[in-house]
């Protein structure tokens, strides 16, 4: 087969690109990013795909700028919906299987259960106002062949995150304030990204006219990003104080859910994914960036 991966520079575009380099896996894999296929605007996928063939589309590329969504309401509608709607009208037209990489945000955490993918949605931030209307142009544009996976507090050695962020600010400062109101699982990068290559090489998966389904995925555990913060110093071996405070002791331009833990089971079940805890993998993330100092 031959994969397209979009949001090549990105967190899990680059976990990506180390799982199939670390696997060797036999399918050929192209990675591109703005430059190549530039989501921002729409008839640069034209010209792409009159010139590329694929069998599967893995679109890691999105606006994740929650805050900067607000004020940025055009760009992030572009590239999350608009552009979301283009690749799933080619896609549909050339018989493309296309993952599409969503989030919690979808749902507003009014609830005290964990989500499932049955749940109503109701997104109370632009982000995730954009990233629902990608979600429900691919399953209106295909019915068959789509497999939309939500995914929440995504980290990796890559780029700007909570822990590389959490990591920089405790350079600065001897002690931080972190919300612990706000309920959910973090999501190592590395993690989602062997999640969907095992979807990519399943069997049932490659079969034609396959159901458009959703899934959810994050690490196991239930934390809040004040807990989050708190072990990402433990395990750095960082002297920062953590002061625990409330979502409206630290107000921001975006409105952000209370509690958007995922329920994993039909992902694990479908699949046969075994989902390691948040512990377990942040602490492999913490390690390497340990290494790269």
């Amino acid at each position: 087969m031959k994969i397209l991966v979009t949001g090549a520079n990105g967190q899990l575009g680059k976990s990506i690109q180390k799982a199939v380099a670390n696997d060797e896996l036999s399918n050929e894999f192209v990675f591109v990013g703005r430059s190549e296929l530039d989501l921002s605007q729409n008839d640069n996928f034209e010209k792409y795909f009159k010139k590329n063939s694929f069998d599967v589309v893995v679109n890691c590329a999105a606006y994740t700028a929650v805050d900067k969504a607000e004020s940025e309401i055009e760009l992030a509608n572009q590239i999350n919906h608009l552009a979301v709607r283009k690749l799933a009208e080619i896609a549909q037209k050339k018989n493309i299987k296309l993952i599409y990489i969503s989030t919690d945000y979808v749902f507003d955490g009014e609830v005290s259960h964990s989500y499932t993918e049955t749940d109503t949605t109701n997104p109370i931030n632009i982000y995730g106002q954009t990233k629902l209307a990608g979600e429900k142009a691919i399953q209106a544009i295909m019915p068959t062949n789509a497999t939309i996976i939500r995914t929440s507090w995504v980290y990796s050695e890559y780029g700007n995150n909570f822990v590389s962020t959490m990591l920089k600010l405790s350079k600065e400062r001897d002690e931080l304030s972190v919300v612990n109101d706000q309920i959910g699982s973090p999501t190592y990068a590395t993690d989602l990204a062997n999640v969907i290559l095992k979807i990519i090489t399943n069997k049932d998966y490659q079969n034609k006219d396959r159901t458009t389904e959703i899934y959810h995925y994050s690490n196991k555990g239930k934390i809040s990003w004040h807990e989050f913060a708190t072990e990402i110093f433990e395990l750095a071996d960082i002297h920062c104080a953590v002061q625990p405070i409330t979502t409206k002791q630290y107000p921001t331009p975006a409105k952000r859910p209370k509690n958007t833990l995922m329920n994993k089971a039909k992902i694990a079940e479908t699949f046969g994914v075994d989902i390691p805890n948040w512990e377990e993998s942040l602490n492999t993330c913490i390690a390497i960036l340990k290494e790269q100092q």
